[in-house]
């Protein structure tokens, strides 16, 4: 290994995650942290801890300047970004790799690429990925939109290039909306991500969102590592997470896995990256790519014994791949709970001092958290806490172990998401596995975490 230090630019979980990782390769770690986080876990764990601005993200996680001088004043050859921050922006990937270090994630052009979406819906189009039926980029004009929508037929969604987490987002069921739904979609896109440009694409009326797992090396390799079923979403933002897919067969997961891989041979793609997919009548759509870690990465790592962190660290280090596709194994069934500091009947954010936590323990049962009784959860960050992951050899067996470790797990001082999934857990519809990603909104509207 010749990666000696890395820094870790991120917080909370996942950056806890990623010096564990590092840890257990030999390789010394770098915290940055902003005055809010300086009693984090993971700044109290690493070997060298670098204030780098006020609680802010923008004057601090989100301060190329500053983490890039961290790295310099620590003498760090590596930065793993996580996710969220900075970790898809290709700015950052170019100016690490400037001052010639080690950046832990994907080639700074396939992150460019990516993280537009309609130059990433045309790149998967013509790397064999199948896509939802739509305009082929950019729609400008109000008679090009008429012409797409019809050839689609109604209803349609409007989504903003730049956008992510439901922003920009418009359907529209007939002519007479699609202007001013357009124009919306247009103002909503401009003001949350500094870019008005939009694409159509044909609704799909009750799909699921299925996603697949990919490694590359960057010189023409790649393998999959399965998918994740991330249906189970509120106003577009994953609750829970499961893998393999209560829906999905063998023989489907195979094809879209070749598809996928054969997509990431063709870019030479280099790292950890997700092809996310809306799923309907037994047909996959593609969405969008992320090129980076997932929040959901361990449900897959349970299923294949995969360490993907540590992949990602030796693929930035210039190792080959350490597994081939045929010796992937996917064994048993994998559930991921998001534990969010949240009122879990009207979602409102609770930061504040964490009294008394006991994580689960037992067979299969894993919590990526940083907490610990007498930490203080700021308020200027995501409300993400704790992640809990079981693992069973069947989905039965998964779910029951599941219930038992959310009764074992305390957190208190303040309101998290727990008495959600303890609720989620017992329920037939989601036992059965029958569900989309309209389901669980559905499921808040009938009140049943009274």
């Amino acid at each position: 290994m010749t990666i000696n230090k890395i820094l870790i630019a991120n917080r909370g979980e996942i950056a806890l995650r990623i010096l564990r990782a590092a840890k257990e390769l030999g390789i010394e770690t770098v915290a940055v942290h902003s005055t809010a986080d300086a009693d984090a876990m993971h700044v109290r764990l690493a070997d060298q801890a670098v204030c780098i601005g006020p609680p802010p993200a923008a004057d601090s996680y989100l301060s190329i300047p500053a983490i890039i001088s961290a790295a310099e004043i620590s003498g760090a050859d590596a930065i793993h970004p996580g996710y969220g921050f900075l970790s898809e922006n290709a700015h950052f990937a170019e100016v690490v790799e400037a001052h010639d270090i080690k950046w832990i994630g994907p080639k700074p052009e396939h992150i460019k690429i990516m993280g537009d979406k309609v130059a990433a819906k045309k790149t998967a189009g013509d790397l064999g990925i199948p896509l939802v039926p739509g305009s082929d980029g950019a729609v400008s004009e109000i008679g090009e939109a008429k012409r797409v929508a019809k050839d689609v037929g109604y209803p349609v969604i409007i989504k903003a290039a730049s956008g992510g987490g439901g922003r920009g987002m418009k359907v529209v069921n007939s002519e007479t909306e699609l202007e001013t739904q357009m124009q919306q979609a247009g103002t909503e896109a401009k003001a949350a991500f500094g870019d008005a440009t939009v694409y159509i694409e044909k609704y799909l009326g009750d799909p699921r969102h299925i996603e697949f797992q990919v490694f590359g090396d960057g010189r023409g390799n790649a393998i999959h590592l399965g998918e994740r079923d991330c249906s189970l979403q509120r106003r577009h933002q994953k609750v829970l997470e499961e893998a393999p897919s209560p829906v999905v067969s063998a023989e489907q997961r195979e094809r879209m896995g070749k598809v996928c891989v054969d997509a990431m041979k063709g870019m030479g793609y280099r790292g950890a990256g997700t092809i996310e997919f809306l799923y309907e009548n037994d047909e996959f759509y593609f969405i969008e790519m992320n090129t980076r870690l997932q929040v959901e990465h361990p449900v897959t790592e349970m299923i294949t014994g995969v360490d993907l962190v540590r992949e990602q660290i030796r693929i930035a280090d210039g190792r080959d791949l350490s597994v081939k596709q045929e010796e992937i194994v996917f064994s048993g069934h994998a559930i991921e709970c998001r534990i969010n500091a949240e009122n879990p009947k009207t979602w409102a954010p609770s930061p504040g001092k964490v009294t008394s936590y006991h994580a689960p323990g037992g067979m299969h049962v894993r919590v990526d958290s940083g907490l610990y009784a007498g930490y203080s959860i700021p308020p200027y960050y995501d409300s993400m806490i704790a992640k809990l992951i079981v693992y069973g050899r069947t989905r039965d067996g998964c779910m029951m172990r599941l219930a038992r470790a959310l009764d074992e797990f305390v957190i208190e001082g303040v309101q998290t998401t727990i008495p959600l999934h303890q609720k989620l857990v017992y329920d037939e519809e989601f036992q059965s596995g029958e569900y989309t990603i309209k389901w669980l909104e559905e499921w808040l509207a009938k009140d049943n975490l009274k």
